[in-house]
């Protein structure tokens, strides 16, 4: 995983070739190995920038990597990418909306991901989990794209299930339940078929 921070000067050129050039060598390592790499090079949402900032950066990144992944031939139907959603930073005044974010990452991933890779399963990146249903569902409702589009959540399965557990026993069916509930609803959002309602 890479983590790419926008803000100031940042990125820099060199932090983007940098961290491109060790997730293509990681990937080509696991493919010596007989596995299959999950690519991540994740540009943040932490900051004060738009949308259109973060579609400039991640796009960069998106570039670079696979640059690099060709550079060390790695053969691109054997990988996932697990990527960023572009979005506006968690401090920007104007948050993007629902169908502008999934305009902004399916445009994004267009210019910069070739076909040949299988899938993107994205990562939630400090979106509520009801955010990053939506911004799925709202991507995978715009029809076939060359690519399988999923997700790879942590905190957006997670947190809603922690907070109802909060470590008591009798707390594990509720929490059980929580768990299901997004894993549902995710599962919706794979193919475009996530309402609000299913949520209740």
């Amino acid at each position: 995983r890479a983590v790419i921070a926008i803000g100031g000067d940042r990125p820099t050129a060199g932090c983007i070739a940098a961290n491109a050039h060790a997730l293509a060598r990681y990937a080509a390592l696991c493919h010596e190995a007989g596995l299959l790499p999950i690519v991540e090079p994740e540009v943040l949402m932490t900051g004060e920038h738009d949308i259109d900032a973060h579609e400039t950066a991640t796009a960069a990144a998106l570039r670079a990597v696979f640059a690099e992944l060709q550079s060390q031939r790695v053969a691109l139907e054997g990988i996932l990418l697990k990527a960023n959603m572009v979005l506006s930073g968690s401090d920007c005044p104007r948050q993007a909306g629902i169908d502008e974010v999934a305009d902004a990452t399916l445009r994004c991933l267009r210019r910069c991901v070739p076909a040949a890779v299988p899938g993107i399963v994205f990562l939630s990146g400090g979106q509520t989990p009801l955010q990053a249903t939506a911004h799925l569902n709202a991507m995978n409702a715009r029809g076939p794209q060359p690519w399988e589009l999923s997700f790879s959540y942590g905190r957006a399965l997670q947190e809603p299930v922690l907070a109802t557990w909060k470590g008591d026993s009798s707390n594990v069916r509720a929490a059980q339940e929580r768990l299901l509930l997004r894993a549902v609803c995710n599962r919706a959002a794979r193919s475009g078929a996530y309402t609000p309602a299913m949520e209740q």
